[in-house]
């Protein structure tokens, strides 16, 4: 069974994801702790549940995701699970991080690239990624069927989508992965994504303004 705890991080309230078994074996998705004080909220829950991490995934290298990489790496020895679309983006943390003026350390280099359609588990949990670019070159939405749950970064929100205005970024990729591959997915599949509250498949494809009604 997939037990979760969701924080918000960072400036840009992004959605972090711990996720883990019952055998307390766990997955940080998108750690985006960018302070002293928030490193220490995620490190005391997973010290106070007697957590074990295991893996770092990372559904896309925008900055508010991945702010929290570094001391996942000191702190647990993890390197970063992520498509290779996004390495540019991985790499250029520092740089970008003082555009937008924020205190960034940099990434470990990746621990391996994944590929679409290519499943990890986690004891009894399995998740599959699904390839969905749009937001950014190289999202990856990381599906957990058995349960009906999907981890889906900045791909799709309650009621919206990710913003296509950033470098690699395209509106029509981003709708038509949403479409073909999120969209023929169960209608109540719960969708956890990287910013603002949880939704369903079903909810977004009866009222989403940006996809819905096209389906």
């Amino acid at each position: 069974m997939t037990h979760q705890i969701r924080f918000e991080f960072n400036p840009f309230s992004e959605n972090t994801y711990i996720i883990y078994n019952d055998q307390k074996e766990a997955a940080i998705i998108d750690p985006g702790c960018s302070t002293p004080e928030e490193c220490e909220r995620l490190a005391d829950f997973i010290k106070k549940e007697g957590l074990k991490p295991i893996l770092l995934l990372n559904t896309h290298c925008h900055l508010d995701h991945i702010l929290g990489n570094h001391f996942v790496y000191s702190e647990y020895g993890l390197k970063p699970i992520l498509h290779r679309n996004e390495l540019l983006l991985l790499e250029k943390l520092p740089e970008v991080a003082a555009f937008y003026g924020v205190d960034a350390i940099p990434s470990p280099e990746p621990l391996r690239f994944i590929e679409e359609h290519e499943k990890i588990t986690l004891g009894d949990i399995t998740l599959e990624a699904i390839y969905a670019p749009g937001h950014s070159p190289g999202s990856i939405c990381f599906y957990n069927e058995k349960e009906k749950k999907l981890w889906g970064g900045d791909v799709l929100f309650r009621e919206s989508i990710g913003r296509t205005d950033l470098p690699g970024g395209d509106y029509d990729t981003l709708e038509n992965n949403i479409l073909t591959k999120l969209f023929i997915l169960p209608d109540d599949v719960e969708v956890f994504s990287g910013h603002g509250i949880p939704t369903t498949i079903g909810h977004e494809k009866r009222h989403n303004p940006f996809v819905g009604g096209k389906v």
